[in-house]
């Protein structure tokens, strides 16, 4: 336990740098624990708070400003790719472009507390074009809004961290282990997910060259375009003749659609 303490004391700032930017850059390892520790630190004396929320707020835009720029300067590319490397890229793109379509900019303020939001706020805040010192101001603000609070619960219950500290410390290696196989189930049970889901896509999915096929028949079929409307503004292209479909309401477009038509729905 004491060797933790020694740790932590000293490089308690490095520590929760590293943690942080790892996290903000699209490293599934969780900085909310670190930043409780943190905080039962500042409790103890062993570290200053004011130093503690600079490194972390500094670690988070260090993190987010890249991908800002890279959402700036190749637009929806960046956010096709980030969501295909992410732990939940089902619902990433459709999500992100909801929350931001409806709250506008000032959502990034909130973007750190929303699953699959936070690393796909800032790119997508590059493609909408948002000024730069608006950028930082609102992630900013997100960073201090996500740092406070577990902080300030490490401060409150300064005491029980120590004593799950002093509990970790008495499991030995056997902590380690226990951590790495949450996270390894974690990890595990989202990739089983997207396979059956990556899966059955497949299995009613069409090519480029059958649907143009389909579209030359005289049997054409519907086509459904359920992109949200800032994908559209993002990506203007469209398939010839699709109808775009506002999922919020789908009831006002769906009319259109005839029972004894095939239908194809394509989206983000």
């Amino acid at each position: 336990m004491q060797e933790m303490m020694n740790l932590l004391s000293q490089h308690g700032l490095a520590i929760v740098f590293a943690n942080v930017l790892l996290t903000q850059v699209g490293v599934p390892v969780p900085a909310v624990p670190m930043l409780i520790v943190a905080g039962a630190f500042v409790a103890q004396g062993q570290l200053a708070l004011v130093p503690l929320v600079a490194v972390t707020v500094v670690a988070s835009l260090l993190g987010d400003v890249p991908w800002y720029v890279a959402g700036r300067r190749y637009g929806y590319r960046i956010l096709r790719t980030l969501c295909r490397v992410a732990i939940e890229p089902d619902s990433c793109v459709k999500q992100t472009e909801n929350i931001f379509e409806r709250w506008g900019a000032p959502s990034l303020m909130v973007a750190k507390y929303i699953p699959g939001f936070a690393t796909v706020a800032p790119p997508l805040a590059g493609m909408m074009k948002l000024a730069a010192p608006w950028f930082v101001l609102y992630s900013t603000v997100a960073a201090l809004l996500w740092a406070g609070l577990p902080i300030a619960i490490g401060v409150v219950l300064h005491a029980e961290v120590e004593r799950a500290l002093a509990w970790l410390e008495g499991m030995g290696t056997g902590a380690f282990f226990v951590i790495a196989g949450v996270i390894a189930l974690y990890v595990t049970v989202k990739l089983v997910e997207r396979f059956l889901l990556i899966r059955f896509l497949r299995m009613v999915r069409i090519g480029v060259e059958e649907l143009r096929g389909m579209l030359a028949d005289e049997s054409r079929p519907m086509i459904l375009d359920v992109r949200s409307a800032a994908a559209r503004r993002l990506d203007p292209r469209h398939i010839p003749g699709a109808i775009p479909v506002d999922m919020a309401a789908p009831q006002a477009h769906l009319g259109a659609v005839l029972p004894d038509r095939d239908v194809v729905v394509y989206c983000s």
